[in-house]
């Protein structure tokens, strides 16, 4: 359950690594480390009945064929346009085996382990040091890491942490007493049912506003309470409440776990959908918090509000306005006993990776195991490295740059999305379906671009942030404080165009709407991404559609309503304004075809940002990569076009592999396409693709001229 609502309407190539179980498409490295002189990894074997299958355990960049991508990945058997993915990835795919402590992976994963394994070498070193200055940042990590391994601690204090919250929560035995608890869990373990933060305001980009939205309930979204496809997810998980609630001695834990589910069933039903929770238009509502007690009442707002710590604020924005007044509702008219067993659970859910093994088994079991089918858990020191990486993320990263980063990477870099700049640039002159007056605030929009390669110009500042190392709870909770205070003085201050949304070992890339800026962090600038050695269609093809796929999400359905400033406002005419909601509905209409499982179709309404970005990613790299050509013919290697390659690369960094359940909740919840069709979905609306590949009418997703979409 999120608390604390971060940032504004950032579009990414991937959700953030920490949101593990909706995992997104695409995620593979299939092809590494076949061709010679690249050590074998485990990965790649096929592992005897039962055997642990481990993921990337090396610290070197993975290597791709001779120019980029390996051709031996491919199965010819296959026609391009009945299976892009198979044909390019599925010898890799039939190779690659998912660790046994992940629920799905692929290149993004991949890349996520090597980033976790270099960061791994830099903390062990720093841990085995005895010359560090205290207080210092080096001396922080290398605490938070000792203090997440100290088993022999965590189990003689077992519960023992939580005994100050469950006594706190036992004394709030009114309802207005417990809307002011929620307000103290702010950076704290513990729920809410209403998520809290600041955000830069998206009509005001200029400066910071608190952001209030729905939350409260424990299973991923509302669909998985209200949908029978759902119902043997929600009978787990009424027996997992019910055994935490046992672990903690809180009274009849089956009778309160019936009784919490029931509460967050009701919760759920006054929830925006996911598809209605994408809508920046509808998110986007101004309040007092005088107005929002006065149209939800049963909630103590201002109490709630006092405790947060935001009580004085003049306005605070509303996402999902309409259901404020039936959560209140449901609130007011629950039992305080519910509500009280309600909070218990939640404190010891979010609690239980700082607690002793039987609460951290427990909730592995139920959130990782039966939610999304993965069958080990992760390794304690990998945990750990997670964990240290949560706390001090810029110190982990300002180490990481220093070791991993060449400065060429970033010179590299800039040159391609300069390129895909230009491409962009011509093809919205050359839009039929655009007048003249739109396509200027868009060409206006793209040269405000701010673009951020590999690590931020400033370092975040850490020293008031206390770490012990034989105390992993209350690092947890200094730690939350630490960064909830740091969002409150956000708010009498200018925004900060400086600051990263992620740090530079993050494997992902984003693009932010209200700085109007695209981030590339260091560690997704690497094979099969980027290779500055490699060819250059396969770079195109692969961080030359991570690059368009962010400037696109500059203009996709959500992104298109922020102008070059970053202001939330319409800057099209109408007639052009229908003309891209006609094609943006084209294109959903495509995707909701998709169906990776049975009863588990593609929602192309949720997906709809990404689908765009995927589809300008293949449609400007492409250009910018002729562009690149000065003029040239393309080289042809081992009789591989470029245009082949190209596609290739895009294609090679969404190999990946799904547990079924994993693959059901990323459907439900996950605003990212499966992985195979963020291959196949971009490609087969491209005319080059066609050419590249002779896809003719009669293969399963040709599409004829008047059918592909055409957007950016």
């Amino acid at each position: 359950m999120k608390k604390l609502l971060i940032g504004a309407a950032l579009g990414a190539l991937l959700l953030p690594a920490s949101v593990a179980v909706a995992q997104v498409g695409g995620e593979d490295h299939g092809h590494a480390c076949i061709d010679e002189g690249c050590t074998v990894f485990e990965l790649f074997q096929t592992p005897a009945e039962g055997a642990t299958v481990l993921g990337y355990q090396g610290t070197e960049a993975p290597k791709y064929g001779t120019w980029g991508f390996n051709l031996d990945g491919r199965d010819t058997s296959v026609r391009p346009g009945d299976s892009f993915m198979r044909y390019a990835n599925g010898a890799a795919l039939d190779r690659l085996q998912i660790p046994s402590d992940r629920t799905s992976y692929g290149s993004f994963n991949l890349l996520r382990e090597l980033s976790d394994n270099r960061v791994k070498v830099m903390i062990d070193a720093l841990v085995a040091r005895t010359d560090l200055l205290p207080g210092s940042d080096e001396q922080k990590i290398a605490d938070a890491y000792r203090s997440y391994m100290d088993e022999g601690r965590l189990e003689a204090l077992d519960a023992q942490p939580l005994q100050p919250y469950l006594a706190a929560i036992r004394a709030a035995e009114t309802h207005d007493a417990m809307a002011a608890y929620m307000g103290q869990t702010q950076g704290r373990v513990g729920a809410s049912l209403f998520g809290t933060g600041i955000s830069i305001d998206q009509k005001a980009p200029t400066r910071y506003v608190v952001s209030t939205g729905q939350s409260g309930i424990g299973l991923p979204n509302r669909d998985y309470y209200l949908e029978a496809r759902w119902a043997e997810k929600k009978a787990l998980y009424q027996l997992y409440v019910a055994r935490m609630l046992e672990m903690i001695g809180w009274a009849d834990p089956v009778e309160n776990a019936a009784a919490i589910v029931a509460f967050e069933t009701r919760i759920a039903e006054a929830h925006w959908t996911p598809i209605q929770n994408r809508n920046r238009d509808e998110t986007y509502n101004e309040y007092t918090i005088a107005q929002l007690a006065s149209e939800a009442p049963g909630f103590a707002w201002q109490g709630y509000y006092d405790a947060v710590g935001v009580g004085e604020v003049p306005r605070l924005i509303v996402r999902q306005d309409t259901a404020m007044p039936r959560m209140a509702a449901i609130y007011a008219e629950t039992p305080m006993d519910v509500i009280q067993a309600w909070q218990a659970f939640h404190t010891v859910d979010d609690a239980a990776p700082r607690l002793s093994r039987r609460f951290v088994d427990a909730q592995w079991e139920f959130r990782s195991r039966d939610l999304n089918g993965q069958p080990m858990q992760r390794p304690r020191d990998k945990r750990g490295i997670s964990f240290a990486e949560g706390m001090l993320g810029e110190a982990v990263g300002r180490q990481y740059v220093a070791e991993y980063f060449p400065a060429e990477s970033k010179a590299k870099m800039e040159e391609l999305v300069s390129n895909l700049r230009i491409a962009l640039a011509n093809r919205i002159r050359n839009y039929t379906w655009m007048s003249a007056e739109t396509q200027a605030a868009a060409q206006e929009k793209l040269e405000k671009f701010t673009v951020k390669i590999g690590y931020p110009n400033k370092w975040r500042d850490y020293s008031a942030l206390e770490v012990r190392p034989d105390d992993l709870f209350g690092n947890t909770e200094r730690a939350g404080q630490f960064q909830w205070k740091y969002q409150l003085n956000r708010l009498n201050q200018p925004v900060d165009k400086d600051e990263w949304g992620m740090t530079p070992q993050t494997v992902n890339a984003y693009y932010n709407s209200a700085n109007n800026e695209i981030v590339f962090p260091a560690a997704i600038l690497q094979p099969p991404f980027f290779d500055p050695n490699g060819d250059a269609a396969v770079n195109y093809g692969g961080i030359g559609g991570v690059i368009g796929h962010e400037i696109g999400h500059g203009f996709d359905d959500q992104g298109s309503k922020s102008d070059g400033d970053g202001v939330l406002r319409n800057w099209w005419t109408p007639a052009d304004k229908a003309n891209f909601e006609a094609l943006t509905a084209r294109l959903g209409a495509q995707y909701d075809q998709f169906e990776p499982l049975p009863g588990f179709p593609v929602q192309g309404g949720l997906t709809m940002g990404e689908n765009i970005g995927d589809a300008a990613g293949v449609a400007v790299g492409l250009e910018a990569y002729h562009l690149s050509l000065n003029g040239q013919p393309a080289p042809v290697l081992d009789g591989v076009t470029g245009d082949q390659r190209f596609f290739f690369g895009w294609a090679q960094v969404w190999q990946s592999k799904y547990r079924e359940d994993a693959l059901r909740n990323q459907i439900a919840t996950d605003p990212h396409s499966p992985a195979e069709f963020r291959v196949i979905g971009p490609v087969r609306n491209s005319d080059a693709w066609y050419d590249a590949f002779d896809v003719q009418p009669g293969d399963k997703y040709y599409l004829a001229p008047e059918d592909r979409v055409r957007i950016w």
